[in-house]
């Protein structure tokens, strides 16, 4: 079953292939990028921004640094545990420059979490900002890192009185930095400062070269580390590149290299926003305004007020906080040409919101960490369609099958295979978990329900794992949820099943209200009016808030237990 069920008929603008790379790998394209657009702005943060030229010198300082007074050596593993700031950037390209493998860490890990992921990838070496310092201290000694790098808020802050202020600000005002005792760690301005004097030694990488170990759960089991190869992220680099050349009803293109500029709320360690963002946005000589916390949506708002922005990234639930937000109305959105949402499922409802606000769609797109991660992505304009991810990357094949293994018809649910350049090497140092999810003819088995309609469109029903099973009959999460979510009283909702002794199982649905007045009685008559029987909550629970990933997706697993 081949991807293009289009049979070539793809929105204007869009190739029904994928072209290979001109480079070979992450970092020849990064520095033609730098020489491209040197003049144009690369990131901003907090007030400052830096070009593609300060980037290229910046991240060369940095692997200066690396390869001079370190021990570290083409193919070790590097961590870097930092929310959005500019210093991300420089320390993924600068390792990469020096032939390191970038393990992103989630700066909200716990010292168990952090434990497990330096330990399994081996990492030998930590940049991480201060604020962490105290979980970092707790769990080095278990690890095999000898070199430490930490940063602060303030880093990029041209100004001593501005840098001071705010990293003073950081520590004493809002107490965000516990203490720590860790006297070997090298600041990342002094790591920069002494790189400007260092000679760099230009690593080659190949397409087949490891770029990042990105943890993920998988489709089962325990954090693992995806290996992701330098010819990976090339590749889906390539084929949203493709994605976005669609032509507009003048025949203009949609995205303009060197003219764009993004806010990224996402975190960059985060394989979604790390590929669209810290690669694409960089490989297309575009401009990231980076959000350092998204979760306060007043001070979000503050800075989509100050940019003319072109495109934004986001899931679903940071998308349904800005448009609750009152001052949502103070925004500019009429440069706004590209809305991404992935993640987690779009409700139809924050979408029509959305579009009724701004006039633009989100356009809802489906990826795996395992995939670097694009799978799909919907079109714009005409060729978009609501409730779906959209159509597959060029370059990539999809099939659905059955328990058995079996291929099943177009319009069928079955669990969603995909094949292509994009797809990972596999678990890092875990064979048997590498072959439990892609087979001896590379499909890669997503461990999600899908199915590909008859125009090509592909619609993700739910995660498998996720499926309720109610007197034999599957029940949907993602069903339920988007009905829940249109309730006008709901900010949020999550369905999961639980033991019973009559059905086998039950839907328990958890509901973050602000209103005070909603009830259990008034949500069940909401159910009953589009649900059948056996898919009516039979418990619910309204919750001041629903524990959340970093990137706004409902942890289920949490909730079940």
């Amino acid at each position: 079953m081949q991807a293009d069920f289009w049979n070539g008929r793809r929105a204007p603008g869009v190739p029904d292939h994928l072209e290979a790379s001109e480079f070979a790998s992450i970092t020849e394209l990064f520095e033609d990028s730098c020489r491209k657009f040197a003049n144009r702005p690369a990131y901003w943060n907090i007030g400052v921004t830096i070009s593609y030229r300060q980037l290229d010198q910046l991240s060369k300082d940095f692997a200066a640094w690396l390869q001079n007074r370190t021990d570290l050596k083409p193919g070790d593993r590097i961590a870097i545990q930092m929310p959005n700031m500019i210093q991300f950037p420089i320390a993924v390209f600068g390792a990469l420059r020096a032939g390191l493998v970038i393990t992103p860490t989630n700066p909200l890990y716990t010292a168990a979490e952090m434990r497990h992921q330096f330990k399994d990838s081996g990492a030998k070496a930590l940049v991480f900002m201060n604020t962490f310092g105290h979980s970092v201290e707790q769990v080095l000694k278990e690890t095999e890192i000898e070199q430490l790098i930490v940063a602060e808020l303030g880093d990029m802050q041209p100004s001593f009185f501005k840098r001071t202020a705010l990293n003073f600000a950081v520590k004493h005002v809002k107490k965000l930095v516990k203490p720590y005792n860790l006297p070997q760690a090298v600041s990342f301005r002094d790591v920069l400062s002494a790189g400007e004097n260092l000679p760099f030694t230009p690593v080659k990488n190949t397409e087949n070269d490891i770029a990042i170990l990105q943890y993920t759960g998988g489709t089962t089991g325990v954090a693992k580390g995806a290996m992701l190869s330098h010819g990976n992220l090339l590749a889906n680099m390539q084929q949203m590149k493709a994605m976005t050349s669609q032509l507009d009803q003048h025949g203009k293109p949609l995205q303009i290299p060197g003219e764009e500029s993004a806010i990224c709320p996402l975190p960059l360690y985060h394989i979604f926003a790390f590929t669209v963002h810290c690669l694409c946005m960089t490989a297309m000589g575009n401009k990231n305004i980076l959000v350092t916390n998204p979760r306060d949506t007043s001070m979000f708002i503050k800075i989509m007020s100050r940019h003319k922005f072109t495109g934004i990234s986001g899931v679903n639930t940071l998308y349904i906080s800005l448009l609750n937000h009152p001052d949502i109305h103070k925004v500019d959105f009429s440069h706004l040409r590209l809305a991404l949402a992935g993640g987690m499922a779009l409700s139809r409802d924050t979408s029509i919101r959305f579009h009724q606000l701004t006039g633009a769609e989100i356009v809802e797109g489906y990826g795996l960490t395992e995939c670097a991660p694009i799978v799909s992505c919907n079109p714009l304009g005409d060729f978009c369609q609501r409730g779906t991810v959209g159509l597959p990357a060029p370059g990539t094949e999809l099939k659905v099958i059955d328990e058995d293994g079996k291929i099943l018809e177009l319009g069928e649910r079955g669990e969603l295979c995909v094949r292509g350049p994009q797809v990972m090497k596999g678990y890092w140092n875990r064979p048997e978990a590498t072959a439990e999810v892609i087979d001896s003819e590379s499909w890669l088995h997503t461990g999600d329900v899908g199915v590909i309609d008859h125009d090509g469109y592909i619609r993700i029903v739910d995660r498998i794992k996720d499926i309720i099973i109610v007197s034999g009959f599957n029940v949907y999460p993602n069903e339920i949820e988007d009905l829940v979510n249109r309730h006008p009283k709901v900010v949020c909702s999550a369905a999961v099943g639980v033991n019973d002794d009559l059905t086998g199982e039950a839907v328990q649905l958890f509901v973050q209200s602000q209103d005070a007045s909603l009830t259990e009685a008034e949500l069940k008559t909401w159910c009953a009016s589009e649900l059948t029987g056996y898919k009516r909550p039979k418990k619910i629970k309204i919750v001041d808030e629903l524990p959340m990933t970093p990137v706004g997706k409902v942890l289920r697993r949490l909730l079940r237990e």
